[in-house]
């Protein structure tokens, strides 16, 4: 059996090999996306240097511009942004097309070649049962993945994180420094207050020569 399948290794060696890498990038971005998912379900505990970044940008946008209008679009930057080893998800995706598409190219070719120089029917089969065998394989995992439902689902946990929590948390902090900044300046006039009477209290109501002057009076009177 593999001595027929291998019969053309210049053909089916790439073949293999093309529908092997189409079916990576699938599993490499299923991964990816389910990772995601999994840190946005906590994502205030999350350690992940991208969600981290994107809670700071956020942050100083709302700090800048006083909040953030549109959060979809926002989480639709970051989204356009997320990589796989510096390939974007929507290119990885082609990618993985554009590879199953020219496996079954080349297995066209090896079949037409076959066809052409008179080969048996044996040893053009496998091309057909191959390109059969990957199609099926790539449809499947993409099925099985589904990365546009993986998708939705961290783009609605983004939103409402960024939406329901970090942004009410924002204003939060905000209204309580307004409220400790309005109070800072009242602490400095109560304790001049406090200075103020301490350092009147000081002060002597009698000097001393008129208080020696009172005490020989009451002696006198009293005597």
């Amino acid at each position: 059996m593999f001595k027929i399948l291998f019969a053309h290794p210049e053909f089916m060696v790439p073949i293999l090999i093309l529908l092997s890498f189409s079916i990576i990038c699938q599993i490499s971005m299923g991964v990816l996306c389910h990772r995601l998912i999994w840190e946005t379900e906590n994502m205030s505990a999350s350690k992940n240097k991208s969600l981290q970044q994107l809670k700071l940008k956020f942050s100083s946008c709302c700090k800048l511009h006083e909040g953030v209008s549109n959060i979809p679009v926002f989480v639709d930057k970051y989204m356009n942004q997320i990589k796989v080893h510096g390939i974007s998800l929507s290119t990885l995706k082609h990618i993985s097309g554009q590879l199953v598409l020219l496996s079954i190219l080349i297995s066209g070719i090896g079949a037409c070649r076959g066809i052409i120089t008179g080969e048996s029917v044996i040893l053009i089969v496998p091309y057909y049962i191959i390109s059969f065998l990957g199609l099926y394989c790539y449809f499947a995992i993409s099925s099985l993945i589904d990365i546009a439902d993986k998708t939705k689902i961290l783009r609605t946990n983004l939103i409402d994180y960024l939406e329901n929590h970090l942004a009410n948390r924002l204003e939060q902090t905000e209204q309580d420094l307004k409220i400790v900044q309005a109070k800072e300046p009242e602490a400095p006039k109560e304790k001049e207050v406090e200075n103020s009477s301490e350092n009147k209290e000081d002060i002597p109501i009698l000097s001393h020569a008129e208080a020696q002057e009172l005490e020989s009076l009451l002696k006198e009177f009293l005597t």
